[in-house]
């Protein structure tokens, strides 16, 4: 045995003293360190970062535009396709429009007809006045001739036989006006109080025209506003049934983000408040500033296709989200645009809480489209001029210039 080993039971060298205080200083600035972090976090809670309520639960939204045909037909033309850009009223869809251009020129050939009866009512009112008096002038006569008869019956120069016959011919004339008053009363009440293009009978076949025009002019389905299509399902051929959805037009200028808030987020957030978005579409680099536009009026559960049923015996609380719909500046999407359904981060800056909790009054522009108007112009421009033609050939302004009913009609409807 080397005489070196230590003896047994002899115990271990006590540490270096230097050792234990090294580990007691990282242990102390390992401790600051936490605490100091530990305040600054506090300190920046409680003076930024709880005025801020964020989320990425959130997705671009827009109007979905449908493309759907107000009339049957069949396909024949397809005039734009998905990713298109398209302006409102240029035509996408052509319809078969044979069928349509029959049933126009036949109601055009019905108003022109109703007009050329009625105008004949009124004519008649003048020949029938006519009659009328002449039947006067008849009844005066007989009454004349009776009174003659009668003044000179003592005499025995007329006998009782021609006065019976002087008698009858004034019953007779007395008839005979009569009949042509009644005729003319007849008359005059189909044209009373009314002219030629206000007629009754005009204005059913006026309206029957303007149904077969809007239906020749509908064969052709305009775009009803300037957007992307998106969604063609439609082809060549195929048979269309009126409201089957075609394609779909996308205004991308008027997108804005769907941001669903955990239900304890959203207790300050008011309507108005600012907002900073982020697109993963283009990253950090690119920001967008909007505002809270308003809030939906439930949390997407209860108005999911199958809303959960809370009144059960298992219920387990769940955290809802709340829609809340963040206006974007129309500036910032046209520099980057976005496309719905596209990721967003969303940060809702709620320090201001003067605003609404909920929208109290409409507070954007209305979506409409204008696109129709003029085809129901022009089925009234086609009705006056038909009118014009068959009364007269005379409108309220002056005598009547243009391509006959029939051309026009199917001029304007090519450019529906």
């Amino acid at each position: 045995m080397s005489n070196n080993a230590p003896a047994a039971g002899t115990p271990n060298p006590p540490a270096p003293a230097g050792n234990n205080g090294k580990r007691r200083r990282l242990l102390i600035a390992l401790t600051t360190a936490v605490v100091v972090a530990g305040i600054g976090y506090g300190l920046y809670w409680a003076l930024y970062a709880r005025h801020f309520e964020s989320t990425d639960d959130a997705y671009v939204a827009g109007n979905v535009v449908q493309v759907t045909p107000l009339v049957g037909g069949t396909v024949v033309s397809i005039a734009a396709d998905d990713t298109q850009l398209v302006t409102a009223g240029q035509p996408l869809i052509q319809l078969d429009r044979a069928d349509a251009q029959v049933t126009l020129e036949q109601a055009e050939a019905q108003l022109g007809q109703a007009v050329r009866e009625v105008r004949t009512l009124y004519v008649n009112n003048g020949s029938l006045a006519a009659q009328v008096a002449m039947r006067r002038a008849d009844v005066a006569k007989a009454r004349d001739d009776l009174r003659r008869r009668q003044a000179i019956a003592g005499s025995g120069a007329v006998s009782s036989e021609e006065i019976d016959h002087a008698r009858t011919a004034l019953q007779a004339a007395e008839s005979a006006l009569l009949a042509a008053q009644e005729q003319l009363t007849s008359n005059q009440a189909l044209t009373d109080q009314t002219t030629v293009a206000k007629h009754p009978t005009v204005q059913r076949a006026a309206a029957n025209l303007r149904a077969a025009y809007l239906a020749f002019a509908r064969s052709t389905l305009p775009a009803p506003v300037t957007g992307y299509v998106a969604k063609r399902s439609v082809q060549v051929g195929q048979r269309v049934a009126p409201g089957a959805p075609l394609m779909a037009v996308v205004p991308l200028e008027q997108v804005w983000v769907d941001a669903n808030f955990k239900e304890v987020q959203i207790t300050h957030m008011r309507v108005g408040q600012p907002v900073e978005l982020e697109a993963d579409v283009y990253g950090s680099k690119v920001r967008y500033t909007g505002k809270v536009e308003g809030f939906s009026a439930g949390t997407g559960a209860a108005f999911s296709l199958l809303p959960a049923q809370n009144a059960t015996g298992n219920w387990i609380k769940v955290v809802q989200r709340l829609p809340v719909r963040i206006a974007l500046d129309p500036r910032q999407l046209k520099d980057h645009p976005l496309r719905v359904g596209l990721s967003m981060n969303v940060t809702v800056d709620v320090r201001r809480e003067e605003g609404a909790t909920m929208t109290s009054a409409v507070n954007r522009p209305p979506l409409e489209t204008t696109v129709y108007d003029k085809v129901a112009q022009d089925a009234d421009q086609l009705i006056a001029r038909i009118i014009a033609l068959n009364n007269g050939g005379r409108t309220a302004t002056g005598p009547v210039v243009g391509p006959t009913p029939a051309g026009a009609a199917r001029a304007a409807g090519k450019h529906v």
